[in-house]
């Protein structure tokens, strides 16, 4: 299986939409449920075309034979006391888990944000529950910086997320 990542571009929304909806609808350890984001193709598409042009973000596709398959995205800020920091997402469909494509997603991200985001610290919020993720965040040299206790309620359950954090 040959992966390819990418940087998204406005021709990917439709995809990005259904990928969201995927994942959102497979597992619980996103901050959204199988209705993805809820906006528009044409929403989408300006969303990924100002992406596009920023320094300070960028959402990466995961593909397998021309299919969305996995997402990152990153995100940092022009605001000067917090443009050394940025934070980063992950969304992989569980079809494709345990086959690299989320390592390949967050070397990507983790690349962008040093070189071109400029970014000290990289941070990123995950369920508590969720060990997989876990260990590849760790895999990185993330390090867990706290926990947001009832972060989510997910049918009437309070969810735990962890915080963590990688130093450049």
């Amino acid at each position: 299986m040959e992966i390819k990542i990418r940087p998204a571009n406005p021709s990917d929304a439709e995809q990005i939409l259904d990928h969201t909806k995927i994942c959102g609808g497979e597992t619980d350890n996103m901050s959204y449920g199988e209705e993805g984001f809820n906006i528009t193709i044409e929403e989408e598409e300006k969303i990924l075309e100002q992406i596009g042009k920023s320094h300070k973000q960028a959402l990466f596709v995961a593909e397998v034979e021309g299919q969305i398959v996995g997402t990152g995205n990153y995100t940092g800020s022009n605001n000067k006391r917090i443009a050394h920091r940025g934070s980063i997402g992950l969304c992989v469909q569980r079809l494709y888990w345990g086959q690299g494509i989320g390592s390949a997603l967050m070397e990507t991200l983790i690349d962008f944000g040093k070189n071109t985001g400029q970014a000290k610290i990289i941070s990123l919020g995950v369920r508590s529950d969720n060990q997989a993720a876990i260990h590849l965040y760790e895999k990185y040299d993330f390090k867990k910086i706290g926990t947001f206790e009832g972060y989510y309620e997910i049918e009437g359950k309070l969810i735990d997320v962890d915080y963590m954090n990688l130093k450049l």
